[in-house]
């Protein structure tokens, strides 16, 4: 598989850079607030006309900043689409990470044949801070979690009408990609991983869950000269030196940093930003 046909890819699932000169790439954030702000300044100060920004997932961490966490990457959205010339709407693009996934299982939970073993999954996985920030107490969603299906699709009603009271939540928590790549084709941006032996099309949730083995990856992939993730489960901490592949978690919310690589739409890294 040397190369990747991308003129049919469903724009609903994949987000193309379009006519992009520096592509800014955002590693998991985690909760981090206050860094997440720091760091849109930093970008906005360097940014330059044809500039676009991918957000590689992972925004929800184990602090109780949910809200302001999608707030703060609204107002930015706003921000630099007005940044020098008006930008396209796509110069933009929010990735799917493991914890909006987990989002979305929790919001589906009255068809779980196991509701209440995924519940205590995902509680044990720090979704009860973002339970609580939109106003359920872990404790009480693990109880409705083990009462019937009726009452469970009552709660999840409750939380997406929550969600929903926040503008802008929805529309952000419904247009996430689940990867993006420049129109020339030169770097995919991934949340955790990709399988290199599937085309790109059919990775299924490989893009979110990650299988360990993107250290592994030595070679173009389908015509991708370099793979850039967000998220790196192990947390090893930056990777920036390989020549197919880079990680840009600095391990924001886990003890480090989080960061913001700038690359060029050939995959050459030109400038970094780090808040610690």
């Amino acid at each position: 598989m040397d190369t990747t046909d991308l003129s049919n890819m469903d724009s609903e699932k994949f987000g193309c850079l379009d006519q992009s000169q520096r592509i800014w790439a955002v590693g998991a954030i985690h909760g981090e607030i206050e860094s997440l702000r720091i760091l849109h300044l930093d970008i906005l100060a360097r940014y330059q006309t044809g500039d676009r920004i991918v957000y590689l997932g992972n925004y929800f961490g184990n602090k109780q900043s949910a809200i302001e966490t999608l707030n703060e990457l609204l107002l930015a959205r706003r921000k630099f689409m007005a940044a020098g010339e008006v930008s396209p709407p796509n110069s933009l693009v929010y990735l799917r990470g493991a914890r909006e996934e987990m989002l979305t299982k929790l919001l589906q939970l009255q068809f779980a044949p196991n509701p209440a073993e995924v519940m205590d999954w995902l509680l044990e996985h720090h979704m009860g801070a973002v339970i609580e920030c939109y106003g359920t107490k872990a404790n009480v969603a693990r109880a409705i979690a083990r009462e019937g299906t009726l009452s469970i699709s009552k709660w999840t009603g409750s939380l997406r009408r929550s969600i929903n009271h926040h503008a802008g939540h929805t529309a952000l928590l419904s247009n996430l990609k689940r990867a993006a790549f420049t129109r020339e084709g030169k770097i995919l941006f991934v949340h955790a991983s990709v399988d290199v032996s599937r085309p790109l099309n059919m990775q299924k949730d490989n893009f979110w869950w990650d299988n360990g083995r993107f250290d592994g990856i030595n070679d173009a992939y389908n015509g991708f000269s370099r793979i850039v993730r967000g998220y790196d489960h192990s947390n090893k901490g930056l990777c920036l030196d390989h020549p197919h592949r880079a990680t840009v978690d600095g391990g924001s919310g886990r003890g480090g940093s989080l960061n913001a690589v700038c690359f060029s739409h050939e995959g050459d890294i030109v400038d970094h930003l780090t808040v610690s």
